[in-house]
């Protein structure tokens, strides 16, 4: 892009520019520190970028234009002027009743998606009246025992006119399976139906440990759904290869990109060795992406991940259609960036980290109530957090252009760096027999807490500064209202449970339960018995269990 000899000109005028203004700068004044990095210590940050550091920057090859391989500047030829984001705000209350509640809410203040979180019991296959719920029921989110629960969260909100996201992953097929009856029961042709459900079962090995069964049967119930999904429900995205948790989990940016990108693969190829043709199911893989504070890494973070993407599929598994090479994905802000103290502080966060996820092109985006390092959000910060991306949207201008830094040096600079890193990770996964064996032999979760480890060091040294946690500190912080279950919820639950257990045809259940361990046992796509087990109200712990009979559960070896 640069003639050479601009480019000698401007190393030429770079070393008399060190040598003059900036060497008598530096002695009378320095510098806030000897180093700078990006937020996880991945990348040093240089004093000043010039065209000299994107010299090697083919413009054609690496940048394009939106809506055309690479997809580096963006998925989409219009982006965001075409149509905004979809503002979703992940929302999963202790009942189904106070979930539909909250979704109801969220809809009329102008949310355009619906995120649903799951309570741990759910997560985890159990039913809310299993011993190893106990005390758990509703806390993480909405507790779902049957399909029952599902009629109630989606009481009087149409299906056809909205896009629901779930975060669900040992499960997925049996939330799905729910979604689908739903939807079924309101007349909804399932072409109509639209969302997505994270299904990445992958990460759960790596960084949340929500895992049920081992990862040979987790992977086939991932590409039943790819089938199942690819044939019913074309329009619902089958999985969100999540690298939020990872980072969550303590990653750096470039090992969130590194490691997200080798789940990827490992379940496109999981997908193909079952017989399924890649594009048949790649344009509806969809990714899930972390905001966090360093605005300008999280954009080149995120352009780095669309051109990576668009490579692998091409290369790797000669994918034709273009929709199978688009890295389309979900930000969420970061949670574990939020404090305790001072909590406004976290209104900010959140605004700069919804930033850098607008400027890096995100389909969609959930912002996090400032309390949520407190609790489940109150539907007042929910309502802040939510405002905050509609000012983003309305207010703020940055998505009346196209990849607005694209051409700046250091972001450039970044993007490459950041895409070089990610990519020498997965060539290190390759050697190691893909991610798959990588994530068992427990090496990338080591890779995640050295990380994390050194990361807790520098905070605890003061070498990396947490605003109103290690610095800048009060001591009168204010306390705040937080969002709190009532105990008596649990015992609530189990009653309905009970009642449904009562009310069904216990020889249909049965019956719908024998044909899903039939399938089990098999090699029948175990969706559809699936689908029949939650019509019958089979609960989420039953159909789990015949699961749980056949495949075992697993138990990490590290």
């Amino acid at each position: 892009m640069f003639d050479s000899d601009d480019l000698a000109a401007i190393r030429a005028g770079k070393r008399e520019w060190e040598e003059s203004t900036l060497a008598s700068t530096l002695d009378r004044f320095g510098e806030r520190r000897e180093r700078f990095t990006t937020d996880t210590g991945g990348q040093t940050v240089e004093r000043l970028y010039t065209p000299d550091d994107v010299a090697g920057l083919d413009y054609g090859e690496d940048l394009g234009f939106p809506g055309e391989d690479p997809y580096t500047r963006g998925v989409y030829p219009t982006m965001h002027r075409g149509r905004l984001w979809t503002m979703r705000q992940y929302a999963g209350m202790g009942t189904a009743r106070e979930t539909n509640e909250r979704f109801r809410y969220l809809i009329e203040q102008g949310s355009s998606g619906l995120s649903m979180a799951f309570d741990l019991p759910t997560q985890k296959g159990y039913d809310s009246d299993a011993a190893m719920a106990a005390g758990e029921v509703g806390k993480a989110g909405v507790a779902i025992d049957s399909l029952r629960d599902m009629e109630v969260v989606f009481d009087g909100i149409p299906l056809d006119e909205v896009s629901t996201s779930m975060t669900i992953n040992a499960p997925a097929a049996v939330l799905l399976a729910m979604y689908v009856a739903i939807g079924d029961q309101q007349g909804v042709s399932r072409e109509e139906l639209r969302g997505t459900i994270q299904n990445d079962i992958l990460k759960e090995y790596i960084a949340r440990n929500l895992y049920i069964y081992p990862p040979e049967p987790s992977m086939r119930l991932i590409t039943d759904l790819f089938e199942f999904c690819a044939s019913e429900v074309p329009n619902f995205n089958t999985i969100s290869i999540s690298g939020y948790h990872i980072r969550e989990a303590g990653s750096t940016a470039a090992q969130e990109v590194a490691f997200t990108l080798a789940d990827g693969i490992e379940y496109v190829e999981a997908a193909i060795d079952a017989g399924l043709d890649v594009d048949d199911f790649a344009p509806k893989l969809s990714f899930f992406f972390n905001a966090h504070n360093n605005v300008l890494e999280e954009v080149a973070k995120f352009r780095a991940a669309r051109r990576m993407w668009a490579q692998i599929m091409e290369e790797r598994f000669g994918a034709e259609d273009e929709k199978s090479k688009q890295l389309k994905f979900h930000a969420q802000t970061g949670g574990s960036t939020l404090t305790a103290q001072q909590i406004e502080n976290n209104v900010v966060r959140v605004a700069y980290q919804a930033l850098a996820a607008v400027l890096g092109g995100a389909q969609s985006l959930h912002t996090n109530g400032k309390d949520e390092a407190l609790s489940l959000p109150t539907e007042k910060s929910v309502r802040t957090a939510l405002r905050t991306q509609q000012i983003l949207a309305h207010e703020s201008g940055v998505a009346d252009t196209i990849d607005p830094l694209g051409g700046s040096y250091y972001v450039e600079s970044l993007t490459d760096d950041i895409e070089a890193e990610a990519f020498e990770l997965i060539g290190e996964i390759d050697e190691r027999g893909g991610m798959l064996s990588a994530v068992e032999s427990g090496w990338v979760k080591r890779q995640i807490q050295d990380v994390a480890f050194e990361r807790q060091r520098e905070i605890e040294s003061g070498e990396r500064i947490v605003v109103g946690v290690n610095e800048y500190e009060v001591d009168d912080d204010a306390g705040v209202d937080i969002q709190a279950v009532d105990a008596a919820d649990e015992s609530r639950q189990k009653e309905r449970l009970r009642a449904v257990k009562d009310e069904r045809d216990d020889d249909e259940v049965e019956a719908a339960l024998s044909a899903l361990r039939e399938a089990a046992a098999g090699d029948a796509n175990l969706v559809p018995p699936i689908v029949d087990a939650v019509k019958a109200y089979a609960t989420v712990g039953e159909i789990s269990d015949v699961l749980r009979e056949t495949f075992g559960e697993y138990r990490p070896s590290v």
